[in-house]
């Protein structure tokens, strides 16, 4: 398919068995308590219709992303993964998508699903689409939380799409809540302060490879759309939005355009965000004046609410970071990386472990100082533990008992201060000066002592191999 299409992503994972339809929940709360109780028990992707107060067909879809099997389905790649094999499928894979995105523009069409309905003025009415109260301490009920919000910059006309929450203010109004430091608050902020207004699209409903992308630190100067491009072998279709230029996918399912204002500003807030926590309480941010919606017949929103990990879309942001932060690493010169594992614990950002064989005083702390600062790691992280290549980093046992007996706490932890942090931490007690630190843990056996370090005491992979044959039926039954 020329364009990436969330119903016939629908179909492929139904197909799998991963897919399951939910009747009849409320859009306050129930249908986010469905979620959050599915996704803890890594269940299927579930489908929400005939949703209370809205009509059969208007759906929202959850936990899209939450196995190794949809994931591979979600990349192009077949289904046929377990959590260790999709990591390896995915090495170098980063590298290749950053090489070909360049030519890998969008293919610009005139017509497709997503222009089914359009509505303007008047007709325009967000109420219409099941919004739901994610949270019992949501401040409102957020149309966008699995969103594609599309910028561009004013100087350079490079597109970004961004994942960022969107809370219904009333009919025609809805909040798009940016971090500082992010590729679509800049965006925006260049367009304030040069025209005085920036044009903003908001796609709730697409292709899961779009929300992933959204939410990923995809490298700064190429578009989203690119990058997609090049996972896919060939362009996304998209659209000129007749009110903006901006580019939409042509096989959305709902999108939303219009203008933020740097006046025009409504309470937003709290959220049950990412960390666990519900972050600041209501807050003035931008509004979209809505002037025009695109649409199905009968739209399916993607949610992808947050919360205490693991979460909704905890899972893809851990192995897609890991291998890109990999990938970033391998690209910066780091010799014999092992592999990397951006911890679900840490929402996949803020507790990564780098699997390395070092070959020089020093290289260990190489390693570690550059993940916790390269721009696929840096923005919120918190921990970067470096281990030997005995370790599984993706194994938290194994990473601690290396933390526990080849590092001294006061050689070989060091603090990074004054990292990009985010108002979205709960530990930030100054919410104007969002900085954070992270400490980079040196886990590995000294380089110095790698002759004559105490051997561990395990047996064999070998040995192992030759008791599961001898005595496998008595101890594995």
């Amino acid at each position: 398919m020329a364009v990436p299409d969330l119903r016939q992503w629908l179909q492929d994972v139904e197909a799998l068995g991963e897919l399951k339809l939910v009747e009849g929940a409320d859009w306050d709360l129930e249908i986010g308590g469905i979620s959050e109780a599915n996704y803890m028990r890594r269940g299927p992707a579930l489908l929400f219709d005939r949703i209370k107060d809205y009509p059969a067909g208007y759906r929202v879809l959850t936990t899209a992303t939450g196995s190794p099997r949809r994931l591979g389905v979600t990349l192009g790649m077949g289904s046929d993964y377990t959590g260790g094999s999709l990591i390896r499928a995915l090495e170098g894979k980063p590298l290749q998508w950053e090489t070909e995105a360049g030519r890998m523009d969008p293919k610009v069409v005139t017509t497709g699903p997503v222009l089914e309905v359009v509505e303007q003025g008047k007709e325009i009415d967000l109420g219409r689409f099941p919004a739901p109260k994610w949270h019992e301490l949501d401040g409102g009920r957020y149309l966008g939380t699995g969103t594609g919000v599309i910028t561009r910059d004013p100087e350079t006309g490079w597109v970004n799409i961004g994942a960022y929450r969107c809370m219904v203010v009333d009919r025609n109004k809805l909040t798009i809540h940016i971090i500082p430091g992010k590729h679509g608050r800049i965006q925006i902020e260049k367009g304030f302060a040069k025209e005085g207004r920036a044009p903003v699209a908001v796609s709730v409903g697409h292709h899961p490879l779009l929300m992933m992308l959204s939410g990923l630190e995809v490298p700064t100067g190429i578009s989203e759309y690119n990058y997609a491009g090049a996972i896919l072998g060939r362009p996304v279709e998209v659209i000129k939005g007749p009110i903006t230029g901006l580019p939409i996918p042509s096989a959305a399912e709902l999108v939303l355009e219009g203008y933020l204002y740097p006046d025009k500003v409504a309470s937003e807030g709290p959220f049950g965000e990412w960390t666990g926590y519900y972050s600041h309480s209501s807050a003035p941010v931008p509004y979209l004046a809505v002037e025009a919606v695109y649409r199905r017949r009968d739209p399916i929103i993607l949610g992808t609410p947050p919360g205490l990990p693991p979460h909704d879309y905890s899972y893809f942001r851990t192995v897609l970071k890991s291998a890109m932060i990999r990938d970033a690493l391998v690209k910066a010169g780091v010799s014999d990386i092992r592999g990397v594992w951006a911890h679900e614990s840490g929402g996949g950002r803020q507790f990564v472990v780098v699997s390395i064989s070092t070959r020089f005083c020093g290289h260990s702390r190489q390693a570690g100082f550059l993940a916790s600062q390269l721009q696929a790691a840096c923005y919120m992280g918190k921990y970067v533990i470096v281990v030997d290549d005995d370790i599984d980093p993706a194994n938290l046992e194994q990473v601690v008992w290396a933390m526990c007996t080849r590092s001294e706490p006061q050689e070989d932890i060091e603090i990074i201060r004054k990292a990009w942090g985010s108002k979205a931490d709960p530990m930030l007690v100054d919410q104007r000066v969002p900085y954070n630190s992270r400490a980079v843990i040196d886990a590995t056996i000294p380089f110095e002592r790698k002759g004559d370090f105490p051997v561990v005491a395990r047996s064999s992979a070998e040995y192992l191999d030759r008791i599961r044959a001898k005595w496998g039926s008595l101890l594995w039954d």
